[in-house]
């Protein structure tokens, strides 16, 4: 059964795709969005929580000891990979109403 992300924010943050910290992470998701999403600590670290406990995430070593960074799992990247899917498929047959 596959599960998708239902919260744009989770998406987004697994979009960032290479290992990150939260504050980069932040950084990265408002410049992949153009500046259109920017995200709030809190609701920052409520995703990376949530990410970690769906195991989409993992934390990682780190040169910095003051910054946990994370990276994406497998599982995150294979859901990342699905949910993409789902949303072309989505746009497609928007755009085909829409005609």
């Amino acid at each position: 059964m596959a599960v998708f992300l239902c919260c744009n924010i989770k998406y987004n943050c697994l979009a960032v795709v290479e290992p990150a910290h939260g504050y980069l992470i932040m950084q990265k998701v408002e410049e992949l969005s153009g500046g259109q999403v920017r995200m709030a600590a809190g609701t920052l670290y409520g995703a990376i929580e949530n990410l970690v406990k769906l195991n989409f995430i993992q934390p990682v070593a780190s040169e910095d000891s003051r910054r946990k960074v994370y990276a994406i799992t497998n599982k995150g990247l294979e859901i990342l990979l699905l949910d993409l899917e789902r949303m072309k498929h989505m746009i497609a047959v928007t755009t085909d109403r829409l005609k």
